[in-house]
């Protein structure tokens, strides 16, 4: 842990390193547009590279537990990474909240003024991640439950495996309106034909990131989970639709 902390004020301080390394990094689907701008901020000052690898939080740490060879863990929850670390499968003190999801009820068809919106009836098909997968689907159930709305509409419920499935359901017109995150509708939809579900109508969706053991040694791994805690990542990640998580 010491060796870990003292690569954090490393790069931190000097941002160029003499040897350039590679890592692979495990994004959970909704964190794509803001990890592509943050890669490339962060290959431009360190000269590191990282890989990239998306897909929903629950298959990434099926992965990972099954052996996958990822140097570090963006997931779209808190649960996995702790479960990783209690496993010691990611090493002990290395995990921190990278991002707070903001939930979005959003249609392409229109204006969309909140949870009437839903009972609509042309509404048919209502697009939510899986909540077995994804916490941005948890949080969608969640936020209609509180509601009491959730019996008048699970018949209409079709499920991406990820929040980015969800999205692309509404975007083809599969489904009339769907639950999606916020960060995917910024600088994507001209309109506002979105509506921000209030945070407290669910769990806030706290996003952890984690270093695996698989990267214990690796610089360029240590290097980009200290960048992402850094103010310059930290209000680039806001600016694309994520709450506050500033230092």
């Amino acid at each position: 842990m010491l060796r870990l902390v003292l690569l954090m004020l490393l790069f931190l301080s000097a941002p160029v390193p003499a040897l350039a390394e590679r890592a692979l990094v495990a994004v959970a689907t909704n964190f794509a547009g803001p990890i592509v701008a943050l890669q490339s901020e962060f290959e431009k000052q360190t000269g590191h590279q990282i890989d990239l690898v998306m897909g929903s939080t629950g298959k990434l740490y099926a992965q990972v537990a099954s052996g996958a060879p990822f140097d570090v863990f963006l997931a779209a929850d808190e649960e996995r990474p702790r479960r990783l670390l209690e496993e010691g499968m990611a090493v002990e003190g290395s995990g921190f909240t990278f991002a707070e999801g903001r939930l979005a009820l959003w249609s392409g068809r229109g204006q969309v003024s909140g949870f009437d919106s839903l009972e609509a009836m042309t509404v048919r098909h209502i697009a939510i991640a899986n909540p077995k997968l994804a916490p941005y689907g948890v949080a969608a159930v969640e936020a209609m439950q509180s509601q009491r709305v959730w019996n008048g509409l699970s018949g209409k419920i079709v499920m991406g495996e990820n929040v980015g499935q969800a999205f692309a359901l509404t975007e083809s017109g599969n489904a009339d309106i769907g639950f999606v995150a916020l960060s995917g509708l910024v600088n994507r939809v001209e309109n506002q034909d979105y509506w921000v579900v209030p945070a407290d109508y669910h769990t806030p969706i706290r996003q952890d990131a984690v270093l695996l053991r698989n990267g214990i040694d690796n610089t360029a791994a240590i290097a980009f989970l200290a960048y992402l805690q850094s103010r310059e990542a930290q209000a680039l990640i806001v600016s694309l639709g994520y709450g506050a998580r500033l230092p």
